[in-house]
């Protein structure tokens, strides 16, 4: 369990002649992961779709079976690789069935199609019974034993052949399903104490030796004195068999021999396991088993393990690193070297997921004496594993509590700290319990100011922001200006640029700065996607979506949301479909975007992202008033906008949602204040995107001249930006006013121009809301839901266009994590659908990205 992708290896190793045939990152990953080339530390993803294109190739020649069996037990690495393969076999002729033993907590299996499997039928259960007790058996008897082994098989198989005639009737209490296993081993101990010593200690060491290579463990039998004839014990009393592999009856078999030991057995086996182990060739094996020897501290042993740790690290083996860490802290006895040990378990304890571990790592910290600089990154550390385990209410407040405590002692890592904080809480929203973004502002404020003479983006980044929340956007705004100029043109390290890349975007859209928005988020996707970063990707893919959706090139948002959704599956990202809402919102797709809004806010609540809620609840206002239901539409958008939410851009944008649907609902009254609040945010830095917006929203609650003014102001401030889709909604309530107005030839010019841009881009809400106004002017149109159109779905159209770019099916499979299989399979579907045939084909049959690029 603890040596990395060790079970992978054992999974893989009869299909390595294929490895050839996958791409050179994904072959270069799988060898650096299974130890047969060295290299830089893999990606998990990436080995993962090394081992999914491995399985495809196997099942090209004959349909392919995988069991993985006792999967509780495989090492973390393994878990996670397999997890995903399992996830991504949609066309592959490929099964994977992992056994796992009841209950489990494996969540790398969680979501997997599962068959509860239960105790054998009494029919089938009195048979196999019959086998195991021959002859007569009394009704009594026999109706005891079925029910106290609830038809386990292995139960009804050993349990009664070590009973005699006299304890069969009253020897059986009934017992609940744990016990019953407990009873299993407890026979099988039974079954040892009868054989020689020498099998007992043969049987130790092939229990200690989790390979089952038999030629190491005949090696350390050697050591121990055990002759070959011990082995013949073990085989005739069915319980292990040492030929090509090492065999036991039952894995419970294994744990009994090993527990029943005595302490002083255990380590002797262990250390001839490790005198028997290649410590050139095998060195993480051999300290793992002189580790498991030490009966005491040891240094230089602590030491070896430090060193394997790194190995295993190297390989993307973080769980295993963890591992290594752990045991050389119980096996250091200096107090300072062992504090060290302990905060670099707990780090590696983080970066592998094992956060209740990471926790217990903290807690045995602080029963030891520290100093301030420990005691703050325990603090840190801490704050990181609530922060990464997905409670997102209680991070910020976590965080806040470290970066004061740095203060004083690292003042550059508690500005950094401070940064965390203020991103934590921004996603935390409302529903932050401590350490709102006001909170971490003040402090950041109050702390000491950095000793580095250059200033560097993240400074500028921190100050800025910290500024915006305590004295407002005005204040703010020279040094947002400068950090967003950083984060988009200045040279920037990989770690850094994706740590806080998100948080300059949003100083982007706080400056209703349109271009480096775009720009920043581009660049945090093209370096996460370079350093095969998958968390932070599917954070810039969101990013990304919502951005191209909003420049109103929808099927170009189409296929980021649907790269973004894989990569968020795959990965298991706890990050919500923010990309994905705002497109289904925009397209006025009812059904989809409210099952995605409705999911967002549920899983939300529960992981404390209060961004999140108040993002779905804004993308409610804007689908409703797309589809002219002003009513929920103004009830979406109240929620988004309420006086408690911090005066930031979803609350910002929620306003101009809130204006139009009460100005068509006919209460003016509500529009004052939120106006008001527009104007402030705008008038800042006077862009076109944002004094656009600000003055179509005046002109809804102005009247005659005024209005059509500003109705001007607006179309013509928004044409000079990209956000189509804002340009479109100006000119169809233009139209929507001139109509109203009496001036019925100028509303429906002003309304095709909507029309036409809204119906083009796939807006399909408001480009039937532009149609029912057109007809109301008099004008025919057709509906745009009248033309025909190949259904294809998201993903279908994805690859479909990228075929059409002539990607290859690795390639494709690549990019969206499917086997080169699965995405031959959608492509015959695409086939289908379209009528076509053939690659060549999809070139006339889908637009070029020339035709694409100006639909708009």
């Amino acid at each position: 369990m603890e040596l990395p992708f060790a079970g992978l290896h054992q999974l893989c190793a009869p299909m390595l002649d294929q490895l050839d045939s996958l791409p050179e990152p994904q072959q270069v990953a799988l060898n650096v992961a299974l130890g047969i080339a060295p290299g830089e530390p893999p990606d998990h993803f990436l080995v993962a779709l090394a081992a999914l294109g491995l399985l495809s190739e196997a099942a090209a020649r004959q349909p392919l079976l995988c069991l993985v069996d006792d999967a509780q037990w495989l090492d973390s690495a393994s878990g996670q690789v397999l997890g995903f393969v399992a996830r991504r076999l949609l066309a592959d002729s490929v099964a994977i069935v992992f056994a796992v033993r009841e209950p489990s907590t494996e969540s790398e299996l969680m979501d997997l199609p599962e068959l509860w499997l239960h105790g054998l039928p009494e029919e089938d259960a009195r048979a196999l019974l019959a086998r195991a007790i021959p002859g007569r058996l009394d009704r009594r008897v026999r109706d005891r034993l079925l029910a106290e082994m609830r038809g386990n098989p292995l139960a009804l198989l050993e349990l009664p052949r070590r009973l005699s005639a006299t304890q069969l009737p009253g020897g059986f209490r009934l017992q609940g399903p744990q016990d019953l296993l407990n009873r299993i081993e407890q026979s099988f101990q039974q079954r040892l104490q009868e054989l020689p010593k020498e099998a007992r200690l043969l049987l130790l060491v092939a229990a200690a030796e989790p390979a089952d290579d038999p030629l190491l463990v005949w090696r350390a039998a050697e050591r121990l004195g055990i002759r070959a004839s011990a082995a013949a014990a073990t085989e005739a009393e069915g319980l292990l068999v040492i030929d090509a592999s090492v065999r036991f009856r039952h894995p419970l078999v294994r744990s009994a021999i090993y527990r029943s030991a005595s302490s002083k057995d255990r380590r002797a086996a262990h250390v001839a396991l490790a005198e028997a182990t290649d410590g050139q060739a095998d060195p993480d094996r051999r300290a793992w088993h002189l580790a498991a020897a030490a009966a005491r501290p040891d240094e230089q042993l602590a030491l070896e393990l430090q060193q394997s740790a790194g190995r295993a690290r190297a390989r993307g083996g973080l769980a295993a690193a963890a591992a290594f860490l752990r045991r050389s802290v119980v096996l250091t006895r200096d107090p300072d070297r062992r504090v060290g040990r302990v905060l670099a378990a707990t780090q590696a304890s983080l970066h592998a997921g094992e956060f209740d571990a990471a926790l217990d790592l903290l807690a045995a910290a602080e029963t030891g004496a520290l100093d301030e600089l420990q005691r703050a990154r325990v603090d840190l550390l801490r704050a990181q594993i609530v922060s990464a385990s997905g409670a997102g209410s209680k991070a910020p407040g976590q965080l806040l509590k470290a970066a004061k405590r740095l203060e004083q002692l690292d003042p550059e890592l508690a500005r950094e700290t401070y940064l965390d904080a203020w991103g934590a809480a921004l996603f935390a929203g409302e529903l932050a319990t401590t350490g709102t973004l006001h909170d971490v502002s003040r402090a950041a404020r109050a702390a000491p100011r950095p000793t580095n003479p250059t200033v560097q983006a993240a400074d500028l980044l921190l100050d800025g922001l910290s500024v915006l929340m305590t004295e407002g956007r005005r204040a703010a705004a020279a040094t947002l200006k400068r950090a967003v100029r950083s984060y988009r043109d200045d040279e920037l390290s990989v770690e850094k640029g994706l740590q806080w890349g998100v948080l300059a975007s949003t100083a982007s859209v706080e400056l209703w700065d349109f271009e480096s928005w775009e720009a920043v988020i581009t660049r945090q996707m093209v370096l996460a996607r370079d350093a095969g970063a998958l968390a932070p990707l599917s954070v810039a893919l969101n990013g990304t979506g919502i951005v191209v959706a909003w420049r109103g090139d929808f099927t170009a948002a189409a296929r980021v949301i649907v790269e973004a959704d894989a990569v968020t599956e795959a990965t298991r990202t706890r990050i919500a479909p923010y990309g994905g809402i705002l497109f289904a919102a925009l397209r006025g797709r009812e059904a989809e975007a409210r099952a995605r809004i409705d999911d967002t806010i549920d899983n939300a609540l529960a992981s404390g992202e209060g961004l999140a809620v108040q993002w779905a609840r804004w993308s409610t206002a804007v689908l409703y008033n797309g589809l002219g239901r002003y009513e929920e539409a103004l009830a979406g958008a109240q929620l988004a906008a309420a006086d408690g939410m911090p005066d930031l851009f979803v609350t910002t944008w929620a306003l101009p949602e809130l204006i139009e649907a009460a100005a068509k609902l006919g209460r003016p009254e509500l529009c004052a204040g939120p106006l008001e609040r527009l104007r402030d945010s705008t008038n800042v830095t006077r862009t076109d995107w944002g004094l656009g917006i600000a003055a179509r929203s005046e002109a809804l609650v102005s009247e005659g001249d005024a209005a059509d003014r500003l109705y001007r102001e607006a179309i013509e401030r928004l044409r000079t930006t990209r956000l189509r889709p804002e340009l479109a909604r100006a000119h169809l309530l233009y139209g929507e006013w001139l109509r109203h107005e009496q001036r019925r030839p100028d509303a429906r010019s002003q309304l095709n121009i909507a029309y036409t841009m809204l119906a083009g881009m796939g807006a399909d809400g408001f480009a039937d809301r532009a149609r029912q106004e057109l007809r109301a002017t008099g004008a025919t149109v057709r509906s745009s839901g009248d033309a025909p159109r190949h259904e294809l779905t998201a993903q279908e159209d994805h690859i479909a266009r990228l075929a059409r770019d002539g990607r290859t099916n690795g390639q494709i499979g690549a990019e969206l994590y499917l086997s080169p299989r699965t995405v031959e399979w959608n492509l015959k579907k695409v086939f289908t659908k379209l009528g076509i045939g053939s690659r060549r084909e999809l070139r006339d049959a889908l637009p070029t990205p020339e035709e694409e690029s100006t639909a708009v």
